[in-house]
């Protein structure tokens, strides 16, 4: 194998610190824009537990990218800090229910964050346990290693039920926990979340509900000079960040949506081996985000739905069509072909009409249902939400 050429031996003239542009990365409090009031309000609704009082329960709302994840981050984090200054413990874990959307998952993810066995000689098995006894043994390693807990259940609307709701912000009152208390931030993108719970669990853990806005341009613009530090000086034209914040904006505000755009031009800049971030390579960033982002939704999707999604978007890429609905049977029609295609049984149509249902909650197509007429009953209109190009992109990829 020749070693004459170093892979590695040139500088990366674009990127100084790229980790300031991963979604993962929580930036210091000075880095929040726009988003002092939504702190304040969840350090008031957590603040009893800086004493080992019981914090308030909490339900947030807001589309995606609009800072709920990071608020909720950084504020209980600081509140670590801050109840140290009290001699009070505080233990925080996050649980992604996109990912863990059991019971059993997100109660052995919570069990797994706040267990330091060297001090509770507690062990928490992947698998193997009961629901109840992974129950158990969080309330023993609450109890024994702190005096309050804060739990935050990102994207809580795609649980697969309300129980683990229930058992949460009910631990104190039911006995569970005995020396300590507990407090949970639940993280919805579905305005009406509440709706759909129990009216016990509403009572218990919409104690405090806050919707968090879509940031306006000025404000991503805001957010996107705070991390410019990301690249090397002077790599960034100046028109690159307004262009950003203006497709952003227009977008329901979404501040992910913004850093991932700058990130990937950053990366089109790197590959093309270009001196300058440019307007175009904005262009060409913004087209990848879209694909990116829906190709990682999609690719959590069963083989079914992605059919069901090719079938929509090829039924609304028709040169004669006149409206981008498409109904229920006309999808349908053409999902039973792409299944003869991919020599796949095909699915009946009450099950794709769930499939359609559970694209709707996802954000990806929007449904509505129209009157016939008199006697001819009504139907469902399916759209997508994104361009049928870029959902046909999103379903290759993701299959890969």
């Amino acid at each position: 194998m020749p070693d004459g050429h170093d892979y590695f031996s040139q500088e990366n003239a674009i990127f100084r610190n790229k980790d300031l542009l991963q979604v993962s990365h929580l930036p210091d409090g000075d880095r929040i824009i726009g988003r002092e009031q939504e702190l304040s309000n969840l350090a008031g609704a957590i603040q009893p537990a800086l004493t080992g009082s019981t914090p308030n329960n909490v339900l947030v709302y807001g589309k995606t990218g609009t800072g709920k994840s990071l608020c909720s981050k950084f504020i209980t984090n600081q509140a670590i800090s801050r109840a140290a200054e009290n001699d009070v413990t505080i233990g925080v874990a996050y649980v992604d229910c996109l990912q863990e959307s059991t019971e059993t998952q997100a109660v052995q993810s919570l069990a797994h964050q706040l267990n330091d066995r060297t001090e509770t000689s507690i062990s928490i098995p992947h698998s193997g346990l009961s629901t109840s006894e992974y129950y158990r043994r969080l309330w023993r390693i609450i109890d024994e290693r702190f005096d309050a807990a804060l739990v935050i259940l990102d994207e809580v609307d795609k649980m697969e039920d309300d129980d683990i709701l229930m058992q949460l912000s009910r631990a104190v009152e039911s006995g569970k926990l005995s020396s300590s208390t507990i407090g949970t931030i639940g993280i919805s993108n579905k305005i009406r979340y509440k709706e759909s719970l129990d009216e016990r669990i509403k009572s218990s853990l919409c104690e405090r509900e806050y919707v968090f806005p879509p940031y306006d341009a000025t404000q991503i613009q805001e957010i996107l000079h705070s991390r410019s530090d990301a690249f090397h000086d002077g790599v960034i034209e100046d028109s690159v960040i307004p262009r950003v914040a203006a497709l952003a904006a227009r977008e329901h505000g979404d501040a992910r949506k913004a850093i991932d755009i700058l990130r990937f031009a950053g990366e089109i800049a790197e590959e093309k081996t270009l001196d300058t971030v440019s307007e175009t390579c904005v262009n060409q960033a913004h087209e990848r985000e879209e694909t990116s982002r829906l190709a990682e939704l999609i690719s959590k999707s069963p083989s079914h739905a992605k059919l069901v999604l090719e079938a929509m978007a090829l039924l609304a890429k028709q040169p004669d069509r006149t409206d981008d609905a498409v109904q229920t049977t006309e999808v349908y029609d053409l999902y039973k072909r792409l299944c003869d295609r991919d020599d796949s049984s095909h699915l009946k149509l009450r099950r794709v009409r769930d499939i359609l249902s559970e694209l709707e909650f996802l954000s990806i197509i929007e449904q509505e249902r129209k009157w016939a007429g008199k006697g001819k009953g009504n139907y469902m209109e399916n759209r997508l939400v994104d361009d049928p190009d870029v959902i046909i992109a999103a379903c290759e990829e993701s299959s890969r």
